[in-house]
């Protein structure tokens, strides 16, 4: 599939991003040689694979939640620089 510099403006627009035309030059091939690489994966023969969401079969390695005791609010909100019905006050954005 063929890259073209002006989807590589169009994406940059989106992501709100400015680049100069040697920027979109290197971008656009490097974005060519991913949808190359991704096309010859669509070639594979996948007929009898089962799908995974994971390459090794492992079930959660993380230890389980444990409930304990939290600092109590006014520990938390000690070091906050602004506070506001028992939250940190933060600027709106």
């Amino acid at each position: 599939m063929k890259i073209t510099g002006e989807q590589i403006r169009h994406i940059a627009a989106l992501a709100r991003l400015r680049f100069d035309e040697d920027e979109i030059e290197s971008f656009r091939a490097q974005f060519e040689r991913i949808v190359e690489y991704v096309e010859k994966i669509d070639e594979l023969d996948l007929n009898g694979v089962e799908p995974t969401s994971h390459a090794m079969d492992r079930s959660n390695a993380f230890r389980d939640d444990e409930v304990a005791q939290s600092l109590p609010q006014e520990l938390a909100l000690a070091n906050a620089p602004r506070k506001k019905d028992g939250f940190i006050a933060v600027p709106r954005v």
